[in-house]
């Protein structure tokens, strides 16, 4: 287990330079990344009663009323509690060079949907993106595309004309000569780092596009922020990019190209804290997972899992009364999956995450809910590398 860091050593970690570490053979002439960080969030589900047609929710989506009802409260009583506190960690990190905050990334799921009608998504999505104003983060927010910001009639159609036009612009403010954003496929650089945000819900097109980024990569570092997990961790096992049977040969070139990228993917879905090390192809990559869904402001680490001795089909049994009746075939995703995963860290603590480079060294550091201590950190560009 990782020991756990003061606000004052983890500021000094990630402020510090490190010497020169390997990288993959294929990118020895790769810029090389200077100092920086951006805050992490994970699932945030913005939400109001307000914001759904209740008569199709009942009609449609019954089972997802009291999911509404919760995400309701905690966007009221908690998220700007958390947004606070994002905007006070930025400020803070900024008082140092190394550690300025380029932008704040989410990894999906930014709404609940499920609205019922297009007019309610667009509100649901507007209002979304007011509240993140009105907080006053001090960074440009960029997010990939999560499951719920889609769904729900009319919720697509509201994605590409709310959304779309706003990540265009946090782009450019950030890398205002770089790739004009069209959609929920596109990349920013910044500081000899290149983060790929990946269309899981257009996952074939967005593989084809994927390798042409990493065909022409020049950066040190590639981040993939992708909403559901690359590889499968705790009890919900089918729930990651390409894991259906016919995506098999998809799955097992996506793993290839991260692997020989030694990527470092971002990602949430699962409602909980993961990291991992996957070997793949001619190399490994690492992830790493939050969920910044807080139903109280000081939530404790529980169902703690480390080491790669952990990933087993054992680990279902995290949410023991989740889909009993497929259990077999949870586990058996895990059976195939375990001989590749070589580090492994699984938690049920939501909050939100530093992550920071210093030239060859990228760390991520996990806060509980809307504190301000660290509760662990993880060397993701080591985790990638093995």
């Amino acid at each position: 287990m990782n020991p756990r860091p003061t606000r004052r050593t983890f500021l000094k970690h990630s402020a510090a330079a490190v010497a020169a570490a390997c990288v993959p053979r294929a990118l020895s002439a790769a810029a090389p990344a200077t100092s920086f960080s951006f805050v992490l969030l994970g699932d945030l589900h913005y939400d109001a009663l307000a914001h759904h047609d209740m008569a199709w929710v009942e009609k449609e989506k019954p089972n997802d009323i009291s999911q509404i009802k919760n995400y309701s409260r905690i966007t009221a009583e908690i998220t700007p509690r958390l947004l606070a506190t994002v905007r006070e960690t930025i400020a803070e990190l900024n008082r140092t060079p190394a550690t300025r905050v380029a932008f704040v990334l989410q990894a999906g799921d930014l709404v609940e949907g499920l609205c019922g009608s297009e007019e309610l998504a667009v509100r649901q999505n507007t209002e979304a993106l007011a509240a993140i104003r009105d907080a006053q983060l001090g960074a440009p927010l960029l997010f990939t595309k999560g499951n719920h910001d889609i769904t729900g009639p009319g919720a697509v159609a509201a994605f590409a004309s709310v959304f779309h036009p706003f990540l265009a612009g946090q782009a450019r403010a950030i890398a205002p000569g770089g790739e004009a954003v069209a959609g929920a496929n596109f990349s920013v650089e910044v500081g000899g780092a290149q983060v790929v945000f990946f269309d899981a819900y257009e996952a074939a097109k967005s593989l084809a596009w994927l390798e042409a980024i990493a065909a022409r990569r020049t950066a040190e570092h590639l981040f993939v922020a992708v909403h559901p997990p690359v590889v499968p961790y705790g009890a919900r096992s089918t729930w990651h990019v390409f894991a259906s049977e016919r995506d098999r040969a998809r799955r097992e070139k996506f793993l290839a190209l991260l692997g020989e990228q030694r990527a470092l993917v971002l990602g949430g879905h699962i409602h909980r804290y993961n990291t991992l090390s996957r070997a793949a192809g001619r190399g490994r990559f690492a992830q790493f997972a939050l969920s910044s869904v807080l139903s109280t402001p000081g939530p404790k680490p529980k169902d703690i899992l480390d080491g790669a001795t952990a990933y087993t089909s054992d680990q279902i049994s995290v949410e023991p009364n989740f889909s009993p009746a497929n259990a077999a075939e949870r586990r058996a995703v895990y059976e195939a999956e375990r001989a590749h995963v070589r580090d492994f860290t699984y938690a049920d603590l939501p909050g939100y995450a530093v992550v920071t480079v210093a030239g060859p060294r990228v760390t991520a550091t996990m806060f509980a809910g809307t504190t301000r201590e660290p509760w662990r950190t993880v060397d993701l560009a080591a985790l990638a590398r093995g």
